[in-house]
């Protein structure tokens, strides 16, 4: 017998999940709460609202129509935000443009995407000078920029952001249309070929939306996110949305920090200044942050930071303790939307000392309400939920990528088996805390056995000396492989301390730990600079071509 389907009079709203439904509680209840830009320019959400609506008038001017792609090449702005609003309600396709890519690979994600406007800061005009003339489907420009006087041009552009918002009417009925329209598309960073698309529709972003609320404001405490908050990104937001916490400010009606480009020394001068209590940014964000002067100046207790893109130290987590801040885990990738779990801790666990907590700190997390999370062998079925046993993280949850864009066999081995493949090997211990392990492309094989590369540098990291480290697989005649701990010191132990000392000091602490018996195998070197992809991952392939070309 057929399912029954709900009946509906014919003046009943079917209220579609469309992201301009996200405006509507905090225009209701906190109008004249405030955004600002780098603590320089400050409006209110009435005027965010008028602002979307002037943005929309400015594209629609341009030709933009449903279906159209706008892209965007700016940093974390209010202009951004306006971004993420007004071009999704139009119904076209908003393309958050990686800046941090090297020109031909951003000129690929503009020509793949078909992108038909794009809105540029004049900080990457070089890039564009460059690219402009290859540009197969964009049809006009918006120029953007911070200074008084717009820098000379390399196109023929329409007009410049403000001035064009400035001449435009604030009024635009943004329709209804079915909520599964595409609303956003971004290119992962990848480490091999050419960078993927994956794209979300209205519907996946209102769900991540309402899922992120849902797995915040459900916390004891430690790490909740509340309307009296203040929120400043420090992930940038051509990233996943900046995992999509904007869209979760603005509904929520916060006050929001908008930064810029990321400057240690703003950044401590906006926590401090604006009151910012809730954040998230990769762990390199937060090294450059500690390592600035002015952060021994911070007061920064208070401050909720989730960590992401990469596995969290547990000697990061002490040390965020330390100065006052609640620094948690989350875990996500490009084509999640981002947001699956978040290491929440509950109020016994918060009596526990700060090394206790810093182990379930740093571990990937509980998974939000609404995702199917499971880690499983190469056959598909579940591994114990012990702690030790490890396989791959597979997931479903209504707002993944269910796709990349023009790749329809890299879609379906994303999807194989009707569950999307994070390549991520991890376990799940008895409480339900999700712990990656390593990636599968970067786990080290020695001696026949598998090696974890992120458990070896989160014991390394653990010593004074060690500001950042990656630890490798490198080739080895008798073992196969045998790990190797690039190792960038902080500045005032640069000759202080051996790369052999190092080496002794890991070896008893991985025995000790019983990690590997063949991480004892581990070789130290010590480097200039670590590796990384445009959005601060540590881009291990890289590094494996050519090790010594980092060495001291």
């Amino acid at each position: 017998m057929p399912v029954k389907i709900v009946g509906a009079t014919p003046s009943a709203y079917q209220y579609p999940l469309l992201i301009k439904q996200l405006l509507l509680t905090p225009l209701a209840t906190v109008p004249d709460q405030e955004i600002t830009y780098q603590g320089r320019l400050r409006y209110t959400y009435r005027e965010l609202r008028q602002r979307i609506g002037r943005l929309a008038n400015v594209l629609s001017s341009l030709g933009v129509e449903a279906g159209h792609t706008v892209a965007m090449m700016d940093w974390d702005s209010h202009r951004y935000l306006e971004s993420f609003f007004a071009v999704p309600m139009m119904g076209a396709v908003l393309q958050t443009v990686n800046v941090r890519l090297s020109p031909e690979q951003i000129l690929y994600t503009l020509n793949h995407a078909r992108a038909d406007v794009v809105m540029v800061n004049s900080e990457f005009f070089p890039i564009l000078a460059e690219i402009a003339g290859r540009l197969e489907s964009v049809r006009a420009f918006i120029l953007i920029s911070d200074e008084a006087v717009l820098p000379a041009s390399p196109v023929v552009a329409a007009g410049e952001y403000e001035a064009m918002l400035a001449a435009a009417e604030a009024n635009y009925d943004f329709p209804d249309f079915d909520e599964n329209a595409q609303a956003t598309t971004f290119y992962t960073t990848g480490t091999t070929g050419n960078p993927k698309g994956v794209y979300f529709s209205h519907r996946q972003l209102v769900l991540h939306t309402l899922g992120i609320a849902s797995g915040t404001g459900n916390a004891a405490g430690q790490g909740r996110l509340h309307r009296e908050d203040v929120y400043m990104p420090l992930t940038p937001m051509f990233h996943v949305h900046a995992w999509g916490f904007p869209y979760l400010a603005t509904m929520l009606g916060l006050k929001q920090v908008y930064p810029g480009r990321y400057q240690p020394d703003v950044i401590c001068r906006l926590v401090e200044e604006e009151g910012v209590s809730f954040s998230h940014c990769v762990p390199t964000i937060l090294h450059m942050v500690f390592g600035h002067p002015a952060a021994a100046k911070t007061d920064f207790s208070g401050w909720k930071l989730v960590i992401g893109g990469a596995a969290m130290p547990e000697a990061m987590a002490g040390a965020a303790l330390a100065r006052g801040i609640d620094l948690f885990t989350g875990y996500g990738m490009s084509e999640t939307c981002p947001v699956l779990t978040l290491a929440h801790l509950s109020t016994a666990d918060l009596e526990k000392s700060p090394a206790e907590q810093a182990v379930i700190r740093a571990k990937t997390g509980r998974p939000l309400p609404l995702v199917d999370l499971r880690v499983v062998d190469a056959q598909m079925r579940d591994v114990a939920h012990d702690g030790k046993a490890t396989g791959e993280v597979v997931v479903r949850s209504p707002w993944l990528t269910l796709g990349y864009l023009h790749a329809p066999e890299a879609s379906e081995e994303l999807w194989a088996g009707a569950y999307l493949h994070t390549a991520d090997i991890g376990n799940i211990d008895p409480a339900g805390y999700l712990k990656v392990t390593d990636r599968i492309k970067d786990v080290i094989k020695t001696g026949g056995e598998w090696t974890s590369s992120l458990q070896l540098e989160d014991i390394i990291a653990r010593h004074d000396a060690v500001h950042e480290v990656a630890v490798i697989g490198v080739p080895d005649d008798k073992w196969g492989e045998r790990p190797l701990a690039l190792v960038l010191l902080k500045p005032e132990f640069v000759g202080q301390v051996s790369e052999h000392a190092l080496r002794n000091y890991a070896a008893h602490a991985i025995e000790a730990a019983g990690v590997s018996r063949y991480g004892v195998l581990l070789q130290v070197r010590f480097v200039k600079t670590l590796v990384k992809t445009s959005v601060g991952k540590m881009n291990k392939r890289l590094m494996r071509a050519d090790p010594d070309a980092l060495c001291l």
